[in-house]
């Protein structure tokens, strides 16, 4: 890449690949399903990042390098260094467990919950049983994967009627085309987001190659609809009208007659109607049909076929009844200003992998000669065909002699300081791909035990990691607060009978501790300060569930203390004198009226 045509964006760290920087073809070259015309020309360089990235970490970077004309890329020797890093990564980053919490859901004044605490309790246990039936630990760790190793990964959920709960799901980055304002920047959410793939052919039932796009977008609140048909047989919705012509309204919609505006009143903001709803549409179009001036943000729909959903409703821009969009995009780093994505954990270290890749070949072509050495013999006669009489190549072998004419000698080529060279090479690059990404040797797990010193030195070692990690980690906290989120409104607009109306409550997801925790000093400060008074019950519960111990409900855990603790109700006793609060506090039932 020239100077000319210097670029420095998202994926600027990937400019020194050749295969970057030639242009990319339909039919030919490693990006050749990139080059059809519905792919923006500015998200091709995304997508060849994606692919690009996928092949290192499925070690498969010299075949994309061979595809690309590079001759001695299959002999690239590649051992899972890409992957290991990711992994890592990974791991640190999930942590030990993720866990739902619901703020307020563990506050306790010593009379037992108050209604408000016990809405939230409620609401986390719902909560965690969706987490648990939608498969959420699973699903998490498909999506992060994802993220780490491409930069971004995609959630989608969807109200399923016949479960009776949101569907989640995870989306390939690579599929997701989201369009956003000319001003708008990485805090902001798009209005209208596509997912596009292409369908191949199939000509064993008769299909052709199709272009298959789902679109959720945001607009004003419209009549409603129902499933028919177009003149030419094709599934549509069309207007639903009463007996006077007149378009009918879903129910609940009020109609403003000074502005011609739709309002709807949403459960989780009864006291702010909304004039705003989100649409989905699910079609296909033919690649034949397809022009180039036709991208995947501006497809013709006259040509589009839509799909039906399994209750029959065409999804030609079908009122999802909520005012969001149910995707949610995360990534795997801060992003910049300006910029909307992350980059990979392997993105600043690319060039010491391919350095690692390069010596590695060099070692087991080194290796080769040191194992069967290359010996130059003088001296000796050389054996012959006894058919055809040609001189025969000598070979070494255990137990070979050769016997050698007066004057002869043997030299063996030894090239085990070479390889001893070049295996010093690949721990002094080790070195540096965990200094520059962060993962540090003691993450990795390259470093000597017994070269830390002491517990003081292991964690100012693993500094680098623990930084790593909360950037990760507030890199996506506000997401999977707003997936919480929507998984609540779903919820209430599918009128779930066991899920409250109103505000929705504040959910987030707690990360597991990302290294080993010494479980004896946390219980130890944790003792000291709560006996002292300066840590509450529930804080204390909490900080014990974090590091580790068998605590599957705060709130319960802290319930059971207070129900054996006969000392702390006495002195409630005596403060109060209100036997109805002990009774309370130990978790006791009323007492029985005594008889008349």
């Amino acid at each position: 890449m020239g100077l000319r045509d210097l670029v420095i964006d998202a994926w600027s760290w990937l400019n020194y690949k050749p295969v970057m920087a030639n242009p990319v073809r339909r039919g030919a070259g490693p990006f050749a399903e990139l080059a059809a015309g519905w792919v923006p020309l500015e998200d091709l360089r995304r997508l060849q990042a994606y692919k690009l990235l996928a092949s290192y970490d499925n070690n498969q970077a010299g075949q994309l390098a061979a595809a690309a004309g590079d001759e001695t890329g299959l002999e690239r020797r590649e051992l899972g260094d890409a992957a290991k890093l990711i992994d890592t990564a990974l791991g640190y980053m999930l942590g030990s467990e993720q866990t739902i919490v619901v703020s307020g859901a563990e506050h306790d004044d010593g009379t037992g919950l108050s209604p408000e605490a016990q809405a939230a309790l409620n609401i986390q246990e719902q909560l965690r049983t969706w987490a648990e039936r939608e498969l959420l630990p699973l699903r998490i760790q498909q999506a992060e994967r994802a993220a780490v190793r491409c930069g971004d990964t995609v959630y989608t959920l969807a109200w399923d009627p016949a479960k009776g709960r949101p569907q989640l799901r995870v989306l390939d980055a690579g599929f997701y085309f989201p369009e956003w304002g000319e001003e708008s920047d990485a805090a902001e959410y798009p209005s209208r987001v596509h997912f596009a793939w292409e369908l191949p052919e199939d000509q064993r039932r008769g299909l052709k190659a199709r272009l298959r796009r789902i679109t959720y977008e945001l607009g004003p609140i419209s009549a409603a609809t129902r499933p028919g048909q177009s003149k030419t047989g094709q599934p549509i919705r069309e207007p639903l009208v009463g007996d006077d012509g007149d378009p009918l309204l879903m129910a609940g919609d009020q109609l403003d007659a000074n502005s011609g505006t739709i309002y709807r009143t949403y459960p989780w903001a009864p006291d702010r109607p909304s004039g705003v709803t989100c649409y989905l549409t699910d079609a296909e179009w033919l690649l034949d049909d397809l022009r180039g001036q036709d991208d995947v943000y501006n497809l013709p729909m006259a040509k589009a076929t839509f799909r039906a959903r399994s209750d029959g409703e065409v999804l030609d821009r079908l009122d999802l009844m909520v005012d969001f969009l149910p995707v949610v995009h995360v990534t795997n780093t801060i992003p910049d200003a300006g910029e909307h994505w992350g980059q990979p954990t392997i993105a600043k270290v690319m060039q010491t992998l391919d350095e690692l890749a390069a010596t590695d070949s060099d070692s087991a072509a080194a290796s080769a000669t040191t194992g069967t050495p290359i010996i130059g013999l003088s001296g000796v006669r050389l054996p012959k065909d006894r058919i055809t009489g040609t001189t025969l190549p000598l070979q070494v072998r255990a137990g070979t002699v050769w016997t050698l004419a007066e004057g002869g000698s043997m030299d063996t080529l030894d090239t085990s300081a070479q390889l001893a060279e070049l295996r010093a090479r690949v721990d002094h690059l080790l070195d540096r791909v965990a200094g520059n990404s962060r993962l540090t040797s003691s993450g990795l797990g390259t470093l000597d035990p017994a070269a830390v010193p002491s517990g003081y030195a292991l964690q100012l070692a693993l500094g680098p990691l623990d930084a790593l990690v909360s950037s990760m980690r507030l890199a996506r906290n506000h997401k999977y607060a707003l997936l919480l989120r929507m998984v609540q409104r779903l919820y209430q607009a599918g009128q779930a009978d066991s899920w409250p109306m109103g505000e929705t409550l504040s959910a987030r997801l707690v990360w597991g501790p990302h290294t080993p925790t010494d479980r004896a000093a946390v219980l130890d400060e944790v003792t000291k300060g709560f006996v002292a008074g300066v840590l509450s019950l529930e804080t204390s519960v909490r900080m014990l569930a974090e590091a580790g111990y068998p605590i599957e409900d705060a709130a319960q855990e802290v319930q059971r203390i207070q129900a054996r603790a006969f000392d702390a109700a006495a002195r409630l006793a005596d403060a109060t004198g209100d036997n109805g609060a002990v009774r309370s506090y130990l978790g006791l039932p009323e007492p029985a009226p005594s008889p008349m």
